[in-house]
């Protein structure tokens, strides 16, 4: 079910941007004439993940420093956080998590923008947000969200387009479609090699890959009990490193942009070190382990990564005889507080 579902995403992906165009627009004219001190976004797991994209295209193309809430400053120790002029910014599948759906209504209370990139439009969490955008993955019953944490991607790149009202990125959306299609068919069948007899893994990107590593990263955990840890390529040097040993394994996502050279660099010094270097970078990296997918524009290429990724760890939960759709101890709602 993971597979089919990861496999789905392309036609989820049309569905969302075939619709809602409108809504998309006012909002991001909204955004536009309105002066924010504070912008922060809301979720959990896969979904906060998501918040990290979408927070690092604001901070790159926009200059609004955005921050993650701490939840439990509203649920449990009812700070009194200033809300006025403020954007906040929630992402969830589900929309049901009580610790999601309490800040928004707070935020909203007191006169925050508050948005809600959501699955379930008829959740608790559309319901509180003044602005609740549907993600159009249709259900997902998977328990390792794929097709969600996708169309979550492309719907926050879509707030960002809206609001910088950027036709480059607004066109790269819309070629998104095709481009995850072909991502589909990436052969990742060395990395499968490596990580099917592997107990433990360090996944890495920096910027805008970074978001991905920590979703990969989680992936790995949860379909295919595999320890990992995602790390930025510039603070893997500063304690982490003393775990590497031979033949210990590093997924490193080099995607394009301003990052990617310090990335490719890690992974030679990783060599160097012992390392067992799965280096993901596109075609035109001569010493790439696994071919990333590319995009119309750069800030877009995560999204075609990711992808990737998750048809090769579908594969990988199989190969190391697991079930990606029966994780233990886990279930598709998480409700906490």
């Amino acid at each position: 079910m993971m597979l089919k579902e990861a496999l789905s995403a392309a036609e989820c992906v049309a569905l969302q941007l075939a619709n809602d165009a409108d809504r998309y627009a006012e909002l991001g004219r909204k955004l536009r004439s309105t002066p924010f001190s504070t912008a922060l976004t809301v979720a959990r797991g896969s979904s906060d993940h998501a918040c990290n994209y979408i927070a690092y295209l604001i901070m790159a193309r926009l200059g609004r420093v955005v921050a993650s809430l701490p939840m439990s400053l509203v649920t449990l120790h009812k700070s009194p956080l200033i809300t006025r002029d403020t954007l906040t910014i929630a992402v969830s599948q589900s929309g049901q998590s009580p610790d999601v759906v309490e800040p928004i209504r707070y935020f909203r209370d007191g006169g925050a923008t508050t948005v809600a990139l959501v699955n379930d439009i008829a959740s608790p969490l559309a319901e509180a947000a003044e602005w609740s955008m549907p993600l159009r993955a249709g259900k997902e019953q998977s328990v390792a969200a794929t097709k969600s944490f996708i169309t979550s991607l492309v719907a926050g790149a879509r707030l960002v387009a809206q609001w910088q009202n950027d036709p480059e990125l607004l066109a790269g959306l819309q070629a998104l479609p095709e481009s995850l299609l072909k991502a589909t068919e990436a052969d990742w069948s060395p990395a499968l090699e490596v990580l099917a007899p592997a107990k433990n893994i360090m996944v890495v990107g920096r910027g805008i890959s970074f978001p991905v590593a920590l979703e990969s990263a989680l992936k790995f955990k949860e379909t295919s009990a595999l320890q990992a840890e995602a790390f930025s390529g510039a603070e893997i040097k500063h304690g982490p490193m003393a775990l590497i040993e031979e033949g210990y394994p590093l997924l490193i996502f080099a995607t394009r942009g301003p990052t990617q050279a310090g990335l490719l660099a890690l992974a030679d010094e990783m060599r160097g070190r012992g390392a067992r270097v799965l280096l993901a970078a596109p075609d035109d990296v001569a010493q790439r382990d696994l071919t990333l997918p590319v995009a119309a524009t750069p800030d877009l290429d995560p999204i075609v990564a990711i992808q990737a990724f998750y048809v090769m760890a579908a594969k990988l939960s199989a190969a190391r005889g697991l079930d990606p759709d029966r994780p233990r101890h886990l279930s598709k709602v998480t409700k906490t507080n």
